[in-house]
């Protein structure tokens, strides 16, 4: 099959045309990385208090919530994640990298000030490990399980 010249420069126009527009697409949107299992009681504590609300605030619309059970393989899209043997490990990523996270469940209160300090870094533009915040040490009681 042959193109004649003027069939070319059409196609090669849609080309540019197409590459512009997927350039203009948006980066696939920050997420809020749930690492648990169902034996992690400080997940169910989560579900309970803030799960279903969490869609509806502002923090869940800006950073989705996405639930992996750590008995199963982890999906390819998050390999790029440091997975550690505790639950809940919340990972706040975007674009493919990580932008900090949050060990255990430190309750509604201290769950919500800390999700807004990683929010921050992504505004930031900010990540790495001066990011990552210990909710087992803002409380007397374990707040997390290991696997």
């Amino acid at each position: 099959m042959s193109l004649s010249p003027m069939s070319l420069k059409r196609l090669h126009a849609v080309l540019i045309l197409a590459a512009t527009l997927v350039a203009a697409l948006p980066a696939r949107a920050a997420e809020l990385v749930l690492f648990e299992n169902a034996y992690c009681p400080w997940c169910t504590t989560f579900h309970h208090e803030i799960g279903a609300i969490y869609p509806k605030t502002d923090e869940g619309k800006r950073a989705p919530l996405r639930r992996v059970d750590t008995d199963k393989p982890i999906p390819p899209d998050l390999a790029f994640i440091e997975r550690e043997r505790l639950t809940p490990l919340f990972v706040l990523i975007d674009r493919g990298r990580e932008i900090g996270r949050i060990r255990g469940y430190p309750g509604e209160d201290h769950f919500w000030g800390l999700l807004g300090v990683l929010l921050k870094k992504l505004d930031d533009g900010k990540s790495g490990s001066a990011l990552e915040h210990d909710a087992g040490q803002r409380l007397r009681q374990p707040a997390q399980t290991a696997l």
